[in-house]
């Protein structure tokens, strides 16, 4: 198995690469937040093992940049911060399991077992679908009824985080945190124009809509209801 291990404190890194080693994985080691991420993006692992606080781009970012990218592969989130709500936002972010430091390397040699155990189909679950619309997140490509949607890379990323909620009210403000990871501002129009032209692209060959908005609360994506025929 290959396993892609991020993490900066020598001694750490240095234990844990030789004794995953020593169980015959292939271990490639990034020291740092930008080579770990530069690995994750390029590269093709089993598991991906990285320590949350990091110089450079830290875990979390790392997990939300390959998550954004349609990377699947099960990540394993290392911490020093074991409180609940750490735990609950480096889940939010895309991290299959987490694991707070100090822990003994048995535990972590069987988390990384259960994650490579994972079935297939939820490990490789590579495709968003909602009614005739389609996002394949390796390709990068959507496509409604058929027809290529083309998409920007924002518009991308909106439009994937309104498929993974299906039928959810996403107000502005969830939006802009994740999707443009900024804090709220009431003078910015940013997600409203998003909005409109991913409408624009995903009804240009005539389809019903599908982005519904929902007056003084959010957005709605959802599949169109079926058209009604006459008794």
């Amino acid at each position: 198995m290959r396993v892609l291990l991020i993490e900066d404190d020598p001694a750490t890194a240095d234990y844990l690469a030789k004794g995953l080693g020593e169980e015959g994985h292939v271990v490639d080691l990034a020291r740092n937040g930008k080579d770990g991420l530069f690995l994750a993006l390029n590269e093709s692992f089993d598991v991906i093992v990285t320590d949350r606080m990091l110089p450079g781009p830290d875990g979390l970012t790392i997990l939300r940049a390959i998550r954004a990218s349609g990377i699947a592969t099960p990540v394993l989130v290392l911490t020093a911060l074991g409180e609940v709500d750490r735990k609950v936002e480096g889940l939010e972010a895309g991290a299959d399991d987490y694991l707070a430091k100090p822990f003994a390397f048995a535990e972590l040699r069987a988390r990384i077992r259960a994650l490579a155990r994972r079935p297939a189909a939820q490990a490789e679950q590579h495709a968003l679908v909602v009614g005739d619309l389609r996002m394949d997140l390796l390709r990068r490509v959507v496509a409604r009824g058929g027809r290529a949607v083309e998409l920007l890379p924002t518009e991308f990323r909106l439009l994937e985080y309104m498929m993974r909620h299906p039928g959810e009210v996403l107000t502005r403000t969830m939006l802009l945190e994740k999707v443009w990871d900024f804090s709220f501002d009431p003078t910015t129009n940013v997600v409203d124009v998003h909005v409109s032209r991913l409408r624009r692209k995903l009804e240009a060959g005539g389809e019903p809509p599908m982005i519904r908005t929902v007056r003084g609360a959010g957005y709605v994506l959802a599949a169109p209801e079926p058209a009604r025929t006459e008794a």
